[in-house]
């Protein structure tokens, strides 16, 4: 019971010193860390990091998992923050967030994109320190009636759970990154794992437009055969309790 007390109070310490903290400046001076975790991404990575378009106000962190193809000397036309550290979403992560000197971090995905005001939406929504983290709804960059379908369950899924996927651009201050401890250094559902860890500080806010994401997991593995092993693998993780390495098995990082 003294355990619970206490976390409560010191979570509520760490947001009420980020709500003060970003009350002291206007909210268009708060940096912005992208920590992009990266691995055979020299295709995707220079339109969609030109499209960043950053200002003075975000910083740029790529963390390479061992490419083998020109993926770090892509990275390093655009930021000089480009890192090599050994391979695992999560590890990849923690690695930039060590390195990075905004007050807001956001977790990027190579073949994501933000919508246009995605910076300002950031800030605004973490600007008072109520929330403890925040992601975008998901859009999938295709045609077909059927990625409709699947981005509507996916958003509605992660806005029922309060539990946002990696690949929805998950952000919070760095404070509280810092006191939720990290993504967990597992081969998979690092995202939810530490989804439900901020749950326990404050609230996870969803917010529009979404991030718009690559089809090429679908298209590759198939529509329906991708979008039921990710929901199988989320389930038996949260509800059945499986562990990540035995379920890392039924999932093959797509390039």
């Amino acid at each position: 019971m003294w355990n619970i007390i206490f976390d409560t109070i010191v979570h509520m310490s760490a947001l009420s010193q980020y709500r003060k903290q970003s009350t002291c400046r206007e909210a268009n001076q708060i940096k912005i860390s992208i920590v992009m975790p990266v691995l055979n991404e020299e295709k995707t990575l220079p339109g969609n990091l030109e499209i960043l378009s950053l200002s003075n106000n975000e910083e740029l962190i790529v963390v390479d998992g061992g490419s083998t193809d020109r993926t770090v000397s892509v990275a390093r036309n655009f930021t000089d923050k480009v890192f090599v550290t050994k391979r695992g979403r999560g590890h990849q992560m923690n690695y930039g967030a060590d390195r990075a000197d905004g007050d807001i971090l956001l977790f990027l995905h190579a073949d994501y994109i933000l919508p246009d005001n995605g910076f300002s939406i950031i800030r605004e929504v973490l600007k008072d320190g109520r929330a403890a983290a925040g992601a975008f709804d998901l859009s999938i960059d295709h045609p077909k009636i059927l990625f409709r379908l699947i981005e509507s369950a996916a958003n509605l899924r992660s806005r029922l759970t309060s539990i946002p996927y990696g690949d929805q651009g998950l952000f919070m201050a760095k404070k509280i990154f810092d006191l939720a401890g990290g993504f967990a250094d597992i081969p998979l559902m690092e995202d939810i794992e530490i989804s439900k860890r901020l749950k326990k500080i404050g609230d996870i806010v969803f917010v529009r437009p979404p991030i718009k994401t690559s089809p090429r997991r679908w298209l590759k593995e198939g529509r329906v055969y991708a979008t039921l092993r990710n929901w199988t693998i989320a389930f038996s993780y949260v509800f059945l309790g499986i562990s990540p390495k035995s379920l890392k098995k039924y999932y093959r990082e797509i390039r």
